[in-house]
């Protein structure tokens, strides 16, 4: 049976469900908590903050973190008030123009503006994190993935959200790339597929390539966000899957 405290502990990001999302926000934080999900991890969050508002708590639902851009001009001390509103406590970049992630001096730059918003957030009792795409890891820098480059560099109370299939698709050894970076990484995207940049590719987890036990095992104390981009398939059903599968490997990835 799998633990009740592990099963509590599993998020999943509401990206995976936009379209579903955008038609009807209470209808599907109602189908993703009859999943049995008790976390879930917001993303554009001054659109979806009404909602959020009263759809988290009806539902039984928490938010430790959610995805906002946090350098493209938004209005931070709105994105902070909205945070605080809803009880998240970590606000993650999800993306920067992989161009930055080419040489040194762009990989600076990322680092030194998010080391500027996060003396803000920390103000707020917020931290900051940044989530990367295959790009990060595509790139080498004085032979090293940027990403790890970039983790050296950023100010260390600005914390990792390893998505581990882009990680993969860009190239890394996951398990090895985890352990390298220890414990800066506070969550993980945990998604499946061909290994490939394809999105539409994507597959439940523990229904694809990846080596889903030993990504986990590498970085226990990370929270488990169960995502897809896109997939072939029903959307829900890929998530209900993914949560059994995580929840069958047992305490291999326990969060402490």
């Amino acid at each position: 049976m799998p633990n009740a405290d592990l099963a509590e502990e599993l998020s999943v990001q509401l990206y995976a469900v936009r379209g579903s999302l955008a038609d009807d926000l209470g209808a599907t934080l109602g189908r993703i908590a009859a999943l049995g999900f008790r976390r879930v991890e917001p993303f554009d969050l001054l659109s979806f903050r009404d909602g959020l508002r009263d759809g988290l708590p009806h539902h039984g639902l928490a938010a430790p973190t959610a995805h906002v851009d946090l350098l493209g001009g938004a209005d931070l001390d709105d994105v902070f008030g909205a945070a605080t509103e809803l009880g998240i406590g970590t606000l993650i970049q999800p993306w920067t123009d992989p161009a930055r992630w080419q040489t040194m001096e762009g990989v600076v730059e990322v680092a030194s503006a998010l080391r500027a918003t996060s003396e803000r957030a920390a103000g707020r009792g917020l931290r900051i994190g940044y989530h990367n795409h295959h790009f990060e890891l595509a790139s080498k820098l004085d032979g090293r993935h940027a990403l790890e480059v970039f983790a050296e560099l950023v100010a260390p109370e600005i914390v990792l959200e390893v998505d581990t299939y882009w990680a993969f698709a860009g190239g890394a050894d996951v398990p090895a790339l985890l352990g390298r970076l220890g414990d800066r990484v506070v969550a993980l995207h945990v998604k499946d597929g061909d290994g490939g940049l394809d999105p539409i590719r994507q597959v439940a987890v523990g229904a694809g390539t990846l080596p889903i036990r030993e990504i986990i095992e590498a970085a226990p104390a990370a929270l488990r966000v169960i995502e897809l981009d896109d997939t072939a398939g029903d959307m829900f059903d890929a998530i209900r899957d993914s949560r059994a599968f995580v929840l069958s490997l047992g305490a291999a990835g326990a969060p402490a």
